[in-house]
């Protein structure tokens, strides 16, 4: 393990994500220090009776300073307000990252309100559940997940190095990490999450309107997939909300692909085409035990029950 990289920590936001990182970087002696800050008062109450943080506060100006690792941990389309909060207040030499599903218009909003003193580092782990809130946290969810670093382009040494160090600091977390270009990981993204989710809310609601129509039976009669289906869909609703007006332009280009092989299984089952829908689904199974395979199945460990003590 790396042991302590940082004096002192900034939370931005401290819900699923930003929680289980102060759980994390405390766990794994990462940080010095913790501090949180949040606009919630009610989120700032549960994370003083937890025991989260060193110092909980709701001004981000007051909770960056001093801090020589700030992470943003708020809906996407927050992160260029957090920014500009904290911007004045910024040590020199910090570095500056997120947690956003969504890296090109983040990264913008970033740069857009940072001074030239910090290190803008943004990034993205792909850990979660549909839970949220600080109580939701826990110290063991970036456990060989993947964490993806967009760096932006900057040929200075002394930036590599804040990038290696980001890097180290995520996996003294427990998680891989990836670099790779913003663009990139919102097309790649759109297709492995934000895509699934958008099929989840719209395949949820339209149960919901046939609701009525089956008295209950819907709800009823759930089977695996469909309440694999509302797990997806009860997401917190102002993230996803946020992710999908900021990377717009990846998910209509993959709905789209998703529209036309939709359309073609259409025709497969219209005109009972058996080999197509066989070949189909064989290829899909050899893709999930794939994912079961590279340890990327998003169960929630055991001991998520007890993910407030930690």
């Amino acid at each position: 393990m790396p042991g302590q990289l940082f004096n002192q920590l900034t939370i931005v936001g401290c819900g699923l994500i930003g929680s289980s990182i102060v759980r994390a970087a405390r766990v794994h002696g990462l940080v010095g220090r913790i501090v949180v800050a949040d606009p919630s008062e009610f989120v700032r109450a549960r994370v003083a009776e937890l025991g989260l943080a060193d110092r909980v506060t709701g001004d981000i100006s007051d909770g960056v300073t001093g801090s020589d690792l700030v992470i943003f941990a708020v809906p996407v389309l927050a992160m260029g307000e957090a920014m500009a909060a904290a911007a004045g207040h910024l040590a020199p030499g910090a570095i500056v990252s997120d947690v956003g599903s969504v890296k090109g218009t983040v990264g913008d909003a970033l740069m857009a309100h940072a001074p030239d003193n910090v290190f803008v580092i943004p990034g993205h782990p792909i850990a979660g559940t549909e839970h949220s809130g600080p109580d939701a946290g826990f110290a063991e969810l970036f456990d060989g997940r993947w964490t993806i670093l967009t760096p932006l382009p900057n040929d200075n040494p002394a930036y590599a190095e804040a990038v290696a160090k980001l890097s180290a600091f995520w996996r003294g977390c427990g998680a891989q990490v990836e670099v790779m270009d913003a663009a990139h990981h919102d097309l790649v993204l759109a297709i492995t999450s934000h895509l699934p989710h958008l099929i989840a809310y719209n395949i949820v609601g339209t149960a919901s309107d046939l609701e009525g129509v089956t008295e209950g039976e819907v709800m009823k009669y759930s089977a695996g997939g469909f309440r694999d289906f509302t797990r997806i869909a009860a997401s917190d609703p102002t993230m996803w909300r946020d992710i999908f007006v900021a990377n717009k332009d990846a998910v209509l280009e993959v709905l789209g692909r998703f529209t036309e092989d939709l359309q073609a299984l259409s025709r497969a089952i219209r005109w009972g085409e058996a080999d197509k829908l066989h070949e189909l689904f064989t290829r899909t199974r050899a893709i999930r035990r794939g994912v079961i395979a590279l340890g990327q199945e998003s169960a929630e460990p055991n001991f998520g029950r007890d993910r407030g003590k930690h």
